[in-house]
């Protein structure tokens, strides 16, 4: 007797293992719940994912994600236009929003250095965090990337960039857990570790 989902099913239970932490066995059991117990859930996750993936794209200053070409925090005026923030992914940019303790401006990498992983230089966007940076208007970068091996060698060699156009470099201060990562750190601890960035 054959095992074996039917294709439709193997098709979906594989789609499901794309996402982080979720192993064959996990995204069975997701597959089985969405057909079984929430078809309605699983047609608004089909569709919601469609409407993300047609309708989002990077900002053009920012690099994060965005409905526009610009978007709403590099469009505010009210922000502080001479201080620009570095952060690895977008989670880590929300995680700083919400200290309420940092008004400038974000560049998102969207990864970090992992050579082991074949992730250089151009994987993160180099080139266009030195433009943006490069603007005539930043004078500050702080770099908030991780305090993990592969944050702070993101960090390392993107401030040796940075300095080298003549731009005051900042570093978040250790406030922040060595080898801990911004999404899952407290408010008040980010808030502590903007307040006391040093210079690299």
């Amino acid at each position: 007797m054959d095992a074996n989902p039917p294709g439709a099913l193997a098709a979906l239970i594989d789609a499901l293992r794309a996402l982080p932490g979720v192993g064959p066995k996990s995204a069975a059991r997701m597959a089985y719940h969405l057909l079984q117990r929430d078809r309605a859930g699983a047609e608004k996750l089909g569709a919601t994912l469609g409407h993300a993936l047609s309708s989002l794209r990077h900002c053009k200053r920012c690099n994060n994600f965005s409905e526009s070409d610009i978007c709403p925090t590099c469009a505010n005026p009210r922000r502080e236009q001479k201080l620009l923030a570095v952060v690895e992914m977008p989670v880590d940019l929300n995680m700083l929003e919400s200290t309420q303790s940092y008004n400038g401006l974000y560049f998102v990498l969207m990864g970090r250095l992992s050579p082991l992983d074949g992730i250089g230089p151009r994987e993160i966007s180099m080139d266009k965090l030195l433009g943006r940076a490069l603007d005539g208007v930043v004078e500050e970068v702080v770099l908030a990337t991780n305090f993990t091996p592969e944050g702070e060698a993101t960090a390392h060699m993107l401030g040796e960039r940075l300095r080298e156009k003549g731009l005051k470099v900042t570093r978040l201060a250790r406030g922040v857990p060595l080898g801990g990562e911004l999404e899952y750190v407290d408010p008040g601890t980010i808030a502590q570790a903007f307040r006391e960035r040093r210079q690299v």
